[in-house]
């Protein structure tokens, strides 16, 4: 018996057999597949390749154009003569801007920002600017990817740590922490970087008449292209999390899933028809109210139910101001002075940067209104919670029974 047992032929193991099944790894599947969304180390190699094949054809074998450069480094930058030109041919229009010269408090800060730049970039050229092309996908893609890298190691390996570190216990509130942490620290740059763009811009601080004098707004300074694609570049690197269900989703997700579409319509919209200056200040708008709501479900998180409560406060108001009254302007301005751009603009004639015919108001107008139906929404729900705050109960009513869940499990 045990002979014939020992004589038998034996079966291959069937870690053998999965071994023989399983695909084999490859740069190219993890591409394919999306993986490098979730481990920072495939999107940082990912991103290496790019920044190699840079190096190698600028040192090592130079060519006149360098494939890798439009990942990299802006493109399409304009000759000053042509943008020296440009300016000849159409001159200031409408009233100068007043820069909100009467408030001494955002006359500082646009000083501010501008002496900034001055000291950062004391040889910039005067007529630095840049058009716009199909290349910008490639830098958009890139920075896919730079942000893939930045939202991992930001959420794993600072803010939960930082979650455990300082008593978070429970597992879903540790990653709703990194998560929370990771929003804090990109509206809170994106947010300053916007009122420095801002800063450059003749409709500084929502003097939104001056949206439309100087239509079109198609010769960018370069810290406004950038910004404008680093922008586009965050909110595709969001869609992919939310559409690959990398983040638990909330009860409001198809309201997030909506929001995410119409603010990738409107970055891509106003870029494509030039008006990059309306989108300067929606930017602004979004971005400042997040980062109070950000610090304040931090803290929530951390059981500091006064300071949260504070924070949430200052976070009301500061929401109420930009993202109901501003937004409110913005697309009043859409309807009220529309007829304030330039005549020899009111064409439409793509070659020379000129969309906005009468019926294009209606595609301004339509996503600005359903970006502020769901501000309104949200609005809501955030009433919803301070009079729960105010009756002792903190925490955020689309993220309710996630504790018990775990503990079910």
């Amino acid at each position: 018996m045990d002979s014939a047992v020992a004589d038998a032929p034996k079966a291959p193991s069937v870690s053998a057999q999965d071994h023989k099944r399983a695909p084999k790894r490859s740069v190219l599947r993890d591409i394919v597949t999306l993986r490098w969304l979730v481990s920072p180390w495939l999107a940082f190699q990912f991103a290496l390749v790019f920044v190699i094949g840079y190096l190698v054809f600028e040192h090592v074998v130079p060519i006149p154009v360098n494939p890798f450069r439009p990942f990299l480094f802006l493109s399409y930058r304009i000759p000053n003569m042509q943008v020296a030109m440009r300016l000849t041919q159409n001159p200031m229009y409408g009233p100068a801007p007043t820069y909100s010269a009467d408030n001494v408090v955002l006359t500082h800060l646009r000083q501010f920002f501008q002496g900034v730049h001055k000291t950062l970039f004391p040889n910039e050229p005067a007529l630095l600017r840049y058009g716009k092309g199909w290349l910008d996908v490639c830098f958009m893609s890139y920075y896919i990817i730079i942000f893939s890298i930045l939202r991992q190691v930001i959420t794993e390996r600072v803010f939960k740590p930082l979650a455990s570190r300082w008593g978070i216990k429970s597992e879903n509130k540790r990653i709703r922490f990194a998560e929370q942490g990771y929003a804090l620290t990109y509206w809170g740059t994106t947010s300053i970087i916007g009122l420095y763009v801002m800063s450059f811009q003749d409709s500084w601080w929502y003097n939104l008449e001056h949206l439309w004098y100087q239509y079109p707004h198609w010769q960018m300074r370069p810290e406004l292209k950038l910004y404008y694609m680093l922008q586009a570049s965050y909110w595709m690197q969001q869609a992919f999390v939310m559409l690959l269900g990398l983040e638990r989703p909330r009860k409001d997700y198809y309201e997030l899933v909506a929001h995410h579409l119409v603010t990738l319509w409107l970055i891509g919209w106003s870029y494509f028809i030039n008006l990059t200056m309306i989108g300067t200040t929606v930017f602004v708008c979004m971005d400042i109210p997040d980062t109070w709501l950000a610090l304040s479900k931090m803290l929530n998180y951390l059981d500091k139910n006064l300071l949260a409560a504070i924070v949430y406060c200052t976070f009301m108001v500061v929401w109420s101001y930009f993202r109901i009254y501003l937004s409110a302007l913005t697309i009043y301005s859409v309807y009220a002075d529309y007829h304030l751009i330039p005549a020899y603009a009111r064409t439409f004639y793509p070659s020379q940067g000129h969309w906005l015919v009468w019926w294009m108001q209606c595609h301004v107008f339509a996503p600005l209104f359903l970006l502020l139906l769901l501000n309104i929404f949200w609005y809501v729900i955030m009433w919803r919670v301070l009079y729960r705050a105010i009756y002792g109960v903190y925490g955020d009513t689309r993220e309710e029974g996630e504790d018990d869940d775990s503990k079910q499990e």
